[in-house]
């Protein structure tokens, strides 16, 4: 196996900032996208991809690989963006997401090389983790698990019966990283069910928590590649961020959620990037 690169020219930065063009050009497509929860989670794939995880693009099955399961599967523009920055698949395929035929769809399946399960029935996500970690640990390997689940998708009670039996199970080798960009598709999320002070709740159910900014790669990349962070318990982040993060025009607002841009809001989008691009 082969840890994920050393980034030699690129910055954590620069690899979140071309996953967010790469969802731009796929929600210009005519099946748009859900635009605004894939920016927020952008920097979060590229520190685990680009510096945690333990996956070659060369042997996506590899059995000592760690796995990676979007919880939040509706993100899939992100995760597809990242799948082929990183490798797993042409980057030039990216052009066909959502075309018949392609295997690109709105939700992962495992067509598409790295993708672990299909995903996106909110709720399910943290269980198959689970399960990947107890296998892990049957076999005796010394793989993690890392799941990204949405803040909006903690409403779900099957999150809470996963989070019981990973502590119970002592799934130390298991890593959640929560989206807490505060929006959901109907509005904001603790206008619908406050969920605050969250990571006191994590912390009742047996987890090791830390709450940090969702939008600095390096900081998570520390984060994530250190854990567990403590012996016999499963690990959670809550990741802060926003919605649409990075355009102005989407950025912190519920109409970011699944956008189909028009020729004039994908050109704004694209010099928006550049803009934040050139400022960095």
């Amino acid at each position: 196996m082969t840890v994920a690169p050393v980034l030699e020219r690129d910055t954590l930065d620069t690899v979140a900032a071309r996953i967010r063009a790469h969802v731009v050009d796929m929600c210009a497509g005519p099946e748009g996208g859900h635009l605004g929860g894939a920016f927020s989670c952008a920097d979060v794939l590229a520190a685990l991809y680009f510096s945690v995880l333990n996956v070659d693009p060369l042997r996506p099955d590899d059995p000592d690989r760690d796995r990676f399961l979007l919880s939040k599967g509706h993100a899939a523009v992100g995760l597809y963006a990242t799948l082929a920055e990183r490798g797993f698949l042409p980057v030039g395929e990216l052009a066909g997401y959502g075309r018949p035929g392609s295997r690109l769809m709105g939700h992962p399946v495992r067509a598409v090389p790295g993708v672990e399960m299909p995903t996106g029935s909110l709720g399910h996500g943290l269980a198959l983790g689970c399960g990947f970690a107890l296998a892990a640990r049957y076999a005796g390997r010394d793989a993690r698990t890392f799941v990204l689940l949405g803040d909006g998708e903690l409403q779900e009670g099957s999150v809470w019966e996963a989070a019981i039996a990973a502590a119970s199970l002592r799934l130390d080798r298991l890593v959640a990283v929560v989206d807490r960009n505060g929006l959901q598709l109907t509005g904001p999320t603790d206008g619908i069910a406050p969920m605050e002070p969250l990571a006191d709740r994590w912390r009742s159910f047996g987890w090791a928590v830390r709450d940090v900014d969702g939008h600095d790669p390096e900081q998570l990349a520390e984060h994530l590649g250190s854990a567990p962070w403590e012996p016999g318990r499963p690990s959670v982040l809550i990741a802060r961020t926003v919605k649409g993060h990075g355009l102005p025009f989407l950025a912190g607002r519920g109409a970011s959620h699944y956008v189909t841009l028009s020729p004039r809001n994908h050109a704004r989008a694209v010099r928006a990037l550049r803009a934040d691009g050139a400022a960095g």
